[in-house]
């Protein structure tokens, strides 16, 4: 009998490691959602940084006149 209990609660603590592994592998997943969609945004901040200072170049050449 106490075999039985035994073998219940290691079901019940399979079970529940099942679990955690499932939300971790979700975390995870989303995690690396969220880190491309930050890598997306600090290229195209290094692009329009890049653009301002090709204008300010056009605009000093302007002013040079």
């Amino acid at each position: 009998m106490e075999d039985n209990l035994v073998l219940e609660q290691l079901g019940k603590i399979r079970a529940e490691l099942d679990a955690a592994r499932e939300r971790d592998h979700e975390i995870m997943a989303r995690l690396s959602g969220i880190e491309t969609g930050l890598t997306r945004i600090a290229r195209d901040e290094a692009g329009n940084y890049a653009e301002v200072i090709h204008d300010r170049h056009s605009i000093d050449r302007i002013r040079e006149r």
